[in-house]
């Protein structure tokens, strides 16, 4: 293992040697165990330089759909508490409830928004209309959506949070995760994200996401912060099946739309997950540089941990050539 990270860490310590991205992190674990872990630059370059460690936290952004809401959702699916193809309007009856007989937003299925098979938009501020997060949660469920080809969207996942909300009566961040995984802000030294101009300052231990910022701090789409063993232990648990059944298992696999399965996505012709994986990787990204992916055929995961957006993300990181030669220098470092 010490040997194919030493090479598959090399993309990721040239970009930080060449000032593209200011830190970086990278963990494989296969499913006994083993694991390796190498780290370069700085968690902050301001107001003050900090350099990187393993014990750091980063702001994982949508990875947190996949760790959190998505394993959330599956395993109340699993407990019988939620019918993966029923209608959001089981947890929340209350959805569009102005329109009930007409609005095309009750007939989504818990799948749908978990695939990103709906008709709701990428992006939307939902930040700039108040810093209520009740209202704003009103706001998401009340909201006459306006309908589009399916792509990917937040809103899928902050309506699976409310729901997940609902079915629970508890809050997001009352689920309990292992070590090295917490909703923010993180219990130990965090990895700085982006100069904000809106809230004006450098966010450091608070949650980089406008929207997820807006709702409280801990949304269905955002929040989540891990250092990176506590995101291999959760991958770990996935490979050697000991945190998810047989048919969790199965959901996050399985394409449920295009390349997307429930939640995750599976290896599509130019992807972050590099070509040289098995046909059976699935992975995920995050906006402030985060990624994981898993390979079920190798029995192999790894996660690439970097703050690109650190101090702005006005310039080009090169994460997205980045990610891609990362996964491709594990696996062929692997078959040396």
């Amino acid at each position: 293992m010490e040997s194919v990270i030493d090479r598959a860490f090399a993309p990721a310590a040239a970009a930080v040697e060449d000032g593209r991205i200011p830190g970086a992190t990278l963990g494989i674990v296969d499913a006994r165990g083993s694991r390796a872990i190498r780290v370069a630059g700085h968690a902050a370059l301001v107001p003050e330089p900090e350099v990187l460690t393993e014990a750091h936290w980063f702001d994982l952004a949508s990875v947190s759909k996949v760790i959190a809401t998505t394993t959330m959702i599956l395993r109340l699916a699993e407990e019988g508490r939620l019918d993966l193809d029923g209608p959001l309007t089981d947890a929340i009856p209350d959805l569009r409830q102005y329109d009930i007989d007409n609005a095309p937003e009750r007939r989504l299925t818990f799948r749908d928004c978990l695939a990103h098979r709906t008709f709701l938009p990428a992006v939307e501020p939902i930040y700039t209309y108040g810093d209520d997060p009740a209202r704003l949660r009103a706001f998401v469920l009340q909201r006459e959506w306006s309908q589009g080809a399916p792509v990917y969207s937040d809103i899928n996942f902050i309506l699976l949070g409310i729901a997940i909300e609902r079915i629970t009566g508890a809050a997001l961040s009352d689920w309990p995760f292992g070590p090295g995984l917490s909703f923010g802000p993180p219990p130990g030294p965090a990895v700085a994200t982006e100069a904000c101009t809106w809230r004006g300052r450098v966010m450091k231990g608070e949650v980089h996401d406008e929207n997820c910022f807006a709702l409280g701090g801990v949304a269905g789409h955002a929040g989540l912060f891990g250092t990176v063993d506590g995101v291999l232990t959760f991958a770990q648990g996935l490979l050697d099946g000991s945190s998810a059944s047989p048919s969790m298992l199965s959901a996050i696999r399985t394409a449920v739309h295009e390349h997307r399965t429930c939640g995750w996505e599976r290896r599509f012709d130019g992807w972050h997950g590099g070509h040289a994986c098995s046909p059976e990787t699935i992975g995920h990204t995050g906006f402030t540089g985060t990624g994981l992916w898993i390979d079920f055929d190798r029995g192999l995961a790894w996660t690439l941990l970097t703050n690109r957006i650190h101090p702005a993300r006005h310039r080009d990181s090169g994460i997205f050539d980045l990610r891609p030669a990362t996964g491709d220098e594990v696996i062929n470092s692997l078959q040396r």
